[in-house]
C-alpha cells in the first residue's frame, strides 16, 4: 500500500529534488514539461534545485542563451518552457488563452486588425533576434496608433505569446525582455496536436508521477476528455493503483527511491510556486489538511514557500532581512526542535 508519505517521496524523486539531478537547466525544465514562473525568482530557484550543482544564475544564463523562455502555456499563468518546444505547446493551448482574453480585448478596443498590427510591429522591431523590455515594445505599439493603456498592452502581449509569436526571453537586470519567437528560436521542434499533447502528458507523468488523469488535466488546464486518450497513447509509463485510483509514473522511480531514500527524506526548502506543490490537484499527500489554508492564505492563489522533511510539509518560510543580508523567517506548523531549526537555516544558506 502506498501511503501519503511514500507518495510524496516517490514524487520528490520523480521531480529530481532527490537522487540524480539534471546536468543543465534546460534538461530539468524539459523533464518537468513546464515550471510555473509567475514568481520568476522562485522559478529560477526551483529549476536550480533540480540541477547538479545548480544556481539561479545558471538558469538566468539559459534564458539569455535562448534555451528557455517564459510564456503563458497553460492555466493562464506564466511558465518556463524549453524554447524549442514552445511553438507546439502553444498550438495546443493558445486558442483557450485567446478565447479567455477576447472579451477583455474587445472592451479595450482591440479587434483582429489591431492584433495583426501589433504582431507586425513586434515582428519588425524584434527582427533578427532583437529583444526589448515590455515597456519599450509598448512604446512602439503606441507610436503605431494602438491603445496606450498599459493593461490593454499586456492583454495584447499575452495573446501574441499565446499565438506563439512572442515570448519572454533574455534578462536585463531583474526584468525579462520580449522576443519574436520565430527569430529567437529558429530551429523549433514541430509536432502536430496529437503528437504534442501525448508528449506533454508523457513528460508530466514521468516527472511528477505517480499522478492521476485528473491531475494531468488540471495541470494542463485542458478537458479530461482530451487528456485521458493522450495518457493512454503515451508509452513508457507504469500504471499503479492507489486506493482504487489508477496512477501513472516512470517505472524507474520506485527503484530510484529505494536507492536514494535518505536523500528524499532530507529537509528541503522550496519556493512558493514549486512544482511539488503546484503539480497536483490534491496537496494533502504532503500538507496536513489542518494547515492547507496557511499554504494559500485566503485562497488567493499565492502559494507560500514550504519546508519539507521526510515527505511531509512541516512549515512555511519567507525571506526577510535585506538583499545584501538576507535572513529566513520560518513559520512552523508545530514546534521544531533545535536540530530542525538548524537544518532550516543551513538549507536557506545553501539555496541556489
Amino acid at each position: 500500500m502506498v501511503h501519503n508519505q511514500e507518495l510524496t517521496l516517490l514524487r520528490i524523486v520523480a521531480q529530481r529534488l532527490a537522487g540524480p539531478r539534471w546536468q543543465t537547466p534546460s534538461a530539468a525544465v524539459r523533464h518537468l514539461g513546464a515550471v510555473q514562473a509567475q514568481d520568476l525568482t522562485g522559478a529560477l530557484t526551483s529549476v536550480a534545485l533540480r540541477v547538479q550543482g545548480g544556481s539561479s544564475e545558471e538558469v538566468r544564463a539559459a534564458l539569455d542563451r535562448g534555451e528557455l523562455v517564459r510564456t503563458w502555456p497553460m492555466r493562464g499563468t506564466l511558465h518556463l518552457v524549453p524554447a524549442e518546444d514552445v511553438g507546439w505547446m502553444m498550438a495546443i493551448t493558445g486558442d483557450r488563452i485567446e478565447s479567455g482574453l477576447r472579451t477583455r480585448l474587445t472592451e479595450s478596443g482591440i479587434d483582429d486588425a489591431a492584433l495583426a498590427k501589433a504582431a507586425a510591429v513586434a515582428a519588425e522591431v524584434l527582427a533578427d533576434g532583437q529583444a526589448l523590455t515590455r515597456a519599450a515594445l509598448m512604446e512602439h505599439w503606441v507610436a503605431a496608433g494602438l491603445p496606450a493603456q498599459r493593461r490593454t498592452a499586456l492583454f495584447v502581449l499575452h495573446v501574441l505569446c499565446g499565438a506563439g509569436q512572442l515570448a519572454l526571453g533574455p534578462m536585463v537586470g531583474t526584468e525579462q525582455q520580449v522576443v519574436h519567437l520565430p527569430d529567437w528560436v529558429p530551429n523549433a521542434r514541430s509536432l502536430d496536436a496529437e503528437e504534442g499533447l501525448t508528449e506533454w502528458v508523457r513528460r508530466y507523468a514521468l516527472s511528477h508521477g505517480p499522478v492521476t488523469e485528473r491531475d494531468a488535466a488540471r495541470w494542463l488546464g485542458l478537458p479530461l476528455g482530451r487528456v485521458r486518450p493522450a495518457l493512454a497513447r503515451a508509452d513508457g509509463l507504469e500504471r499503479l493503483d492507489i486506493d482504487g485510483v489508477r496512477h501513472y509514473l516512470d517505472p524507474a522511480v520506485p527503484d530510484l527511491l529505494a536507492e536514494h531514500r535518505r536523500d528524499a527524506r532530507r529537509l528541503l526548502l522550496l519556493p512558493g510556486f514549486d512544482e511539488l506543490m503546484l503539480g497536483y490537484g490534491d496537496r494533502t499527500f504532503a500538507v496536513p489538511p489542518a494547515h492547507l489554508h496557511r499554504l494559500v492564505p485566503g485562497g488567493n492563489g499565492v502559494f507560500r514557500a514550504t519546508v519539507v522533511k521526510a515527505g511531509r510539509v512541516i512549515g512555511l518560510w519567507r525571506r526577510a532581512g535585506t538583499p545584501a543580508r538576507p535572513t529566513i523567517d520560518p513559520d512552523p506548523f508545530t514546534a521544531w526542535g533545535p536540530r530542525t531549526r538548524a537544518g532550516v537555516q543551513l538549507a536557506f544558506e545553501r539555496l541556489p
